[in-house]
C-alpha cells in the first residue's frame, strides 16, 4: 500500500496583513515549535511584500513560505505583476495558483492556470492549484464533471507528485460559513484522487489533497479525519496564531 503523504496545512491571507501582523507568524513559529502541529508541515502565504521579513522570522525553523499568485513569465514589462522566480528569490516555496477569486473576479482560464504553474515548477516551486464548484453547480449535479475539467485543464501534464498540491475549494463555501457536509467531502476528494491517478499515470497517492472553506477550530478536526483529505487550505483563520494553531491541533 502507497504510504499517505505527509499532511499539510498551509494558511492564504489573502489580502490582509501589515507589517505588524508579522507578529501573527512569529507566534505561529513558537507555536510550531512546541509542537502545535504535529508532523504536518506548516505553510504561510502572506501577501508578497512581506515575504522577506517573513522569511527572517522562519529562518531556522521548520515553517515555509509561499505566494498567492505569479506570471507566466521570469520577467519582463508586466506592471504590477510578480514572477514565480521573484517569489523564490523572497523566500517562498510554495505558491498558490488558480484559487476561485483568481478564477472569478479575474477571469482567469484553465489554460492561464496551466501556464503558471509550468512557471512554479520552472522556478522550483511547489504550485497549490485550486478547483471547486460554485453552489449553482453542485445544485445542478455537476460538481464533478466541474471539478474533473478544472484539473485535467489545469494541470502541467508533466508534472511529479512533489510539484504539485490540489486544493479542493467549493466556492460557495470559502468565508461563509458554510461547509458542506463530510459525504460530500469525502465524494469529491475520492473523485480528485482517481482523477489525478489517470492524469499522472498512477501516481494520484502520493499527491496531497487539500480541503479548504470555511476551515475553523471547531470543524477542522473532523474534517482532517476524511479519507483523502491531507490537509486544509485556511483562508480568514489563518490570519491570528491562535485561531490557525487551534486548527493545527487537528494534526497532533
Amino acid at each position: 500500500m502507497t504510504q499517505r503523504p505527509r499532511p499539510l496545512l498551509a494558511g492564504n491571507w489573502k489580502m490582509n496583513g501589515l507589517r505588524k501582523g508579522l507578529a501573527e507568524i512569529e507566534a505561529i513559529r513558537a507555536g510550531v515549535a512546541a509542537g502545535g502541529a504535529g508532523q504536518a508541515e506548516v505553510l504561510v502565504c502572506p501577501p508578497a511584500i512581506l515575504l522577506m521579513a517573513a522569511e527572517k522570522i522562519c529562518e531556522g525553523s521548520p515553517i515555509v513560505l509561499g505566494g498567492q499568485d505569479c506570471h507566466v513569465e521570469p520577467s519582463g514589462a508586466f506592471t504590477g505583476d510578480i514572477s514565480a522566480e521573484m517569489l523564490k528569490d523572497a523566500g517562498a516555496s510554495y505558491v498558490i495558483l488558480g484559487h476561485s477569486e483568481r478564477r472569478s473576479l479575474h477571469r482567469e482560464s484553465n489554460d492561464l492556470i496551466r501556464a503558471k504553474a509550468i512557471a512554479a515548477l520552472r522556478a522550483g516551486l511547489t504550485a497549490i492549484i485550486c478547483v471547486g464548484e460554485t453552489r449553482a453547480e453542485r445544485e445542478a449535479g455537476e460538481a464533478l464533471p466541474v471539478v474533473g475539467a478544472q484539473l485535467e485543464g489545469s494541470i502541467p501534464p508533466d508534472s511529479v507528485p512533489q510539484s504539485i498540491v490540489i486544493a479542493y475549494e467549493p466556492v460557495w463555501a470559502i468565508g461563509t460559513g458554510l461547509t458542506p457536509t463530510l459525504e460530500d467531502v469525502a465524494e469529491m476528494h475520492s473523485f480528485i484522487r482517481s482523477q489525478l491517478d489517470l492524469l499522472l499515470r498512477g501516481q494520484g497517492d502520493t499527491i496531497r489533497i487539500l480541503y479548504g472553506g470555511s476551515v475553523k477550530p471547531g470543524n477542522a478536526a473532523e474534517l482532517m479525519a476524511v479519507a483523502n483529505v491531507d490537509g486544509a487550505l485556511v483562508g480568514g483563520a489563518s490570519l491570528t496564531a491562535n485561531d490557525f494553531l487551534a486548527i493545527a491541533a487537528a494534526f497532533r
